[in-house]
């Protein structure tokens, strides 16, 4: 008998003789699964109870799905076994699986009320008193936070994307909605000549006296060539920029700069009113005049960080007595974290917290990745909490999403230092914080005499007038230039928030000329991204998939399209790195497959070296040619998981 069939048969004796005379087989994976997790998944606690404490397994890894031997005891339904795990064994009930499925979820989605409810009374809350990390999915790097009353404002670094840094509401510091952005006049932002991934880096929001600020890097091209306004062609080229506003979804004023080398900039205020900016290397600090718009001292270091690699993001709070100091470190991949110092003097000498860091993923293979860029808030309750940046992988090592926001609690120790989720890394699932839950309104899925959401966005200035909503869809002003080259405008984008959904639109292109194509387009930056579109060429109308990586375009499906045909709904079906296009012509009723691409790893950050690669994937509408008016009816559906 072998051990796999022992196990199977509940037979313990014969378990026991085995590990005996082979404690080695315990490693063996038949049929692909773990021996123990077999064990689990059929809820023999007694065999479990042996294997756990005299076989050589250890307990400490995941299967190929992330999923621990905890998922796998809840599926057999006994509760015995699975307070047996979790309490003895410690494995938590709130560890993610690969979809970030915990096995407190897994239990309520198989029906075990048995164990949801002691999986609530262990955890101490009710999954509907629950939320899930990431709290903004898709492109939301570097998040910082104030608390004004009892509202939550939240800024993200947007990069070349207009309107630039997006600001968003909250109530319950769960669900949010973007109100506003800091830069809306194409006149001030300066994109036009950026590479993609410059642009507007990790911006800060603080209150001051009736008027919300929110500072940001600008960082231009390593290379400044010529452009129209010396404003935006002069060194260094790293500048802070300080908007203001009364209202937190603006207007904002005209961007002043500064000219202090660096990134990352923060204000920060102290009890007499004296304001500061804070920027890397380092925690670098100088004062600034009362309207943030001026550098009224030089800057110097207030503490170079503990783990002494890419120290940035500094972040001051001044509570109790002490000045608290968040950085972080690591560099923003897969070494980020988060560390604190404090002092009870601005300029005194900083202590390190004994915990540091004390926000970090330990565990290479957990899905919710490259924590770090964190910055403390206080509910009106007293609780405290920290956003941070965080990122998901595709099979481990593709960040098509791009760098993400997540929430987690801050304790406080009896002397004084924060930990963040009781130091265990980033929450898959958790408590909510106490706060009256937060109504957002549903993004409209569809163009038709609706002004645009303010999810969409463009790749840096757009055309006056390049989009003009009718009743019956979205009219795209077509780019002169092609979506490889950085004078590229026009695009209509959104960000990727899920990694599974489907996205169609209907498009008419009975106004097409030569050289000209529209449609849909799967976009990181004019280094890589795909078309799906109809081509005007050579006299013939194409629909076609094309893909450009780099230095290259390629066409990879390709079909005509009768003359006589003025309309089409193109659809892409998106599962991980795997895109299916799909198409359904006039008078057709079903979609016709065009062909699939199975790995579209370009468009991520590890996609290609070339460039600042940290933003994410987007997906949206486009039109190429010559300035002619393509007609676009375009809706959109978003995370429809598979």
């Amino acid at each position: 008998m072998t051990l796999q069939q022992a196990i199977s048969q509940g037979n313990l004796i014969e378990v026991r003789r085995i590990l005996i005379e082979n404690p080695a087989c315990i490693d063996d994976k038949p049929d692909g699964l773990w021996l123990p997790y077999l064990a689990a998944r059929l809820g023999h606690l007694d065999i479990v109870k042996y294997i756990v404490e005299y076989s050589r397994a250890s307990f400490n890894g995941t299967d190929e799905n992330c999923r621990t031997m905890l998922h796998f005891a809840v599926e057999s339904g006994n509760l015995e076994l699975v307070k047996y795990l979790t309490e003895k064994v410690g494995l938590s009930p709130l560890a993610g699986d690969r979809n970030l499925v915990t096995p407190y979820e897994l239990a309520a989605e198989l029906g075990h009320s048995v164990l949801v409810h002691y999986f609530e009374e262990y955890c101490g809350f009710s999954l509907a008193d629950s939320y899930k990390n990431p709290i903004l999915s898709g492109m939301h790097p570097d998040p910082s936070i104030v608390c004004v009353g009892d509202d939550f404002y939240m800024v993200n670094s947007s990069f070349v994307f207009f309107p630039c840094i997006p600001i968003s509401h909250s109530k319950d510091l769960i669900h949010w909605e973007v109100i506003g952005h800091a830069i809306t006049n194409p006149a001030w932002s300066g994109l036009g000549h950026l590479e993609g991934g410059r642009g507007y880096w990790a911006p800060d929001i603080s209150y001051y006296d009736g008027k919300f600020y929110i500072t940001a890097t600008y960082r231009q091209n390593d290379t400044v060539d010529d452009v129209d306004s010396y404003a935006w062609n002069a060194t260094p080229y790293r500048r802070q920029i300080v908007v203001s506003s009364e209202r937190p979804e603006g207007p904002y004023s005209e961007p002043a700069f500064i000219d202090e080398d660096g990134i990352d900039p923060s204000i920060f205020t102290d009890d007499d009113g004296r304001r500061y900016m804070l920027l890397n290397r380092g925690a670098r600090i100088f004062e600034i005049s009362p309207d943030g718009t001026k550098q009224l001292s030089e800057a110097k270091l207030l503490y170079y960080g503990h783990n002494k690699r890419a120290p940035e993001g500094s972040h001051l709070l001044k509570k109790d007595g002490w000045y608290y100091l968040f950085q972080a470190e690591g560099g923003t991949g897969m070494g980020h974290r988060i560390s604190v110092a404090r002092s009870k003097e601005l300029f005194g000498n900083y202590e390190p917290c004994p915990f540091n860091p004390i926000m970090r993923q330990e565990d290479p293979k957990q899905v919710i990745q490259r924590c770090g860029h964190g910055k403390p808030v206080c509910t009106p309750k007293g609780e405290w909490y920290m956003v941070y940046l965080c990122g998901r992988q595709v099979d481990g090592k593709w960040s098509l999403l791009g760098r993400e926001t997540a929430l987690d609690k801050i304790t406080w120790t009896a002397d004084g230092w924060p930990m963040v989720n009781n130091l265990q890394g980033p929450s898959v699932l958790a408590k909510k914080p106490e706060l009256e839950e937060f109504a957002v309104p549903e993004e409209p899925t569809e163009f038709g005499g609706q002004p645009l959401g303010l999810q969409w966005v463009t790749v840096r200035e757009p055309e006056e007038n390049f989009a003009e909503v009718r009743e019956d869809g979205v009219y795209l002003l077509g780019s002169r230039a092609d979506l490889c080259e950085v004078s590229a405008r026009n695009l209509l984008l959104q960000r990727q928030t899920s990694f599974d959904f489907t996205a169609e639109t209907r498009l008419s292109y009975a106004s097409f000329q030569e050289g000209q194509d529209a449609g849909m387009t799967c976009y990181y930056d004019e280094n890589t991204y795909l078309k799906f579109g109809v081509f005007r060429n050579g006299g013939k109308t194409i629909l076609k998939v094309q893909e450009h990586v780099d230095n290259d375009t390629w066409d990879s499906f390709a079909v005509e399209l009768p003359d006589a045909e003025k309309e089409i709904v193109l659809k892409c079906d998106t599962k991980g790195l795997e895109r299916t296009f799909s198409y359904r012509r006039e008078k057709e009723a079903e979609f016709t497959v065009l062909g699939t691409l199975p790995n579209v790893y370009y468009l991520c950050d590890e996609g290609i070296r070339r460039g600042k690669r940290f933003t994410g994937a987007m997906i949206g509408v486009y039109a190429h040619g010559d300035g002619v008016r393509v007609p676009v009816q375009y809706f959109f559906i978003k995370n429809i998981e598979k």
